[in-house]
C-alpha cells in the first residue's frame, strides 16, 4: 500500500468529504546516476554554502524568500502550514465545468483521492453526481508549501485529482512564420479532403495499452548487451543513421497524401482478420 500524500477533505457547499490522495503516475525513464569518468565511482550531490565554500548538513537549512538582493525572509514548516489553515487541508471546490472545456496543455500530474473513514458515502455521491452530470470540479488546494489548481473527476469506481497550471504559467503560443493559408503555402480544397480522408481512416478509439515506452525498452537491450560482452565501462561511440531522415518540405503533398492512404489500407490488409463463429448445427 503506497504511502499517504496529503489528507484533508473536498469541500463544495456544505459538504466534506474527508479523503487521502495518492500518487497516480510514475516515472518510466531509466534510473541513471552520474559517474566519475576514471574510475567510475558514483558522483554526489553537495550542498554547498555559496559564502564558505564549506558543505552544509541538512539540519542546517531552511528556507528563505529573498525580498531584495541578498536578503531573505527565513519560513519554517509550521509557517508553511499556518498561512492559511483552510487552504492547507481543504481541496476547496469552486465551480463545475466540462472536462473538454480545459484546455490539455493546464493539464499536470493525477493523483488518485480515497475516502477515510466514515466518508465512504458522501465520496460515493460526489462521484456518481460527477459521473450523471457529465461534469469535472475545478478547486483549489495547497501541498508541499505552494497552492495548485485541480479538477477533481470520477474515473470508474474512484475519484481523480489533476493537478492544473495557472494561466500566469502558461507561456504565449509561438509566432510562427508561413503557417498561414495564403501564398505558397495555400491548401486546396482536393489537398484538404485527401488529409480529412487520411485522419478519418486512422482514426479510432483512445487505447493506452497500445502504447509502450520502445525507446526505454532499446536502451535496456544495449544495456543488457555491454553487460554480457563485458563492456560496462566503455563508451560507444557516435553511429551513422541507418536510413537518411525524411525531408522536411513536401514537393508534392496530394501524391504523399495519396501514398499515405495507400499504406494505411495495405497495413490494414495484412492485418489478421478475426474468424467467423460457426454455425450451430440443427
Amino acid at each position: 500500500m503506497q504511502r499517504s500524500l496529503w489528507h484533508g477533505a473536498i469541500s463544495f457547499g456544505l459538504i466534506y468529504v474527508p479523503v487521502d490522495m495518492y500518487s497516480a503516475a510514475k516515472d518510466g525513464g531509466l534510473a541513471l546516476h552520474l559517474l566519475d569518468s576514471r574510475d567510475f565511482a558514483p558522483v554526489g550531490y553537495q550542498r554547498i554554502n555559496k559564502t564558505t565554500g564549506k558543505e552544509v548538513d541538512w539540519a542546517h537549512i531552511v528556507k528563505g524568500y529573498e525580498y531584495q538582493k541578498g536578503q531573505y525572509v527565513a519560513l519554517s514548516d509550521a509557517e508553511f502550514r499556518h498561512a492559511n489553515v483552510k487552504a492547507t487541508e481543504t481541496i476547496e471546490i469552486a465551480t463545475f465545468t466540462a472536462a473538454a472545456e480545459i484546455p490539455a496543455m493546464y493539464f499536470e500530474t493525477p493523483y488518485y483521492l480515497a475516502p477515510k473513514k466514515g466518508g465512504e458515502k458522501v465520496y460515493s455521491l460526489l462521484r456518481q453526481a460527477l459521473q450523471s452530470s457529465g461534469k469535472v470540479a475545478v478547486a483549489t488546494f495547497v501541498m508541499r508549501g505552494r497552492q495548485h489548481l485541480c479538477v477533481v473527476a470520477p474515473n470508474a469506481d474512484v475519484l481523480m485529482l489533476l493537478t492544473l497550471r495557472f494561466t500566469q504559467e502558461i507561456l504565449p503560443p509561438v509566432k510562427v512564420k508561413g503557417a498561414g493559408n495564403s501564398g505558397k503555402n495555400s491548401v486546396t480544397g482536393a489537398e484538404l479532403a485527401m488529409a480529412k480522408k487520411l485522419i478519418g481512416e486512422m482514426s479510432g478509439a483512445f487505447d493506452p495499452s497500445a502504447f509502450e515506452d520502445t525507446y526505454r525498452a532499446d536502451l535496456m537491450r544495449r544495456v543488457q548487451e555491454k553487460i554480457r560482452k563485458k563492456e560496462t565501462h566503455s563508451l560507444g561511440a557516435e553511429t551513422t543513421a541507418e536510413a537518411e531522415r525524411p525531408k522536411a518540405q513536401v514537393i508534392d503533398l496530394m501524391e504523399a497524401l495519396k501514398n499515405s492512404l495507400k499504406k494505411k489500407a495495405a497495413t490494414q490488409r495484412q492485418a489478421p482478420k478475426k474468424l467467423p463463429k460457426a454455425k450451430r448445427r440443427a
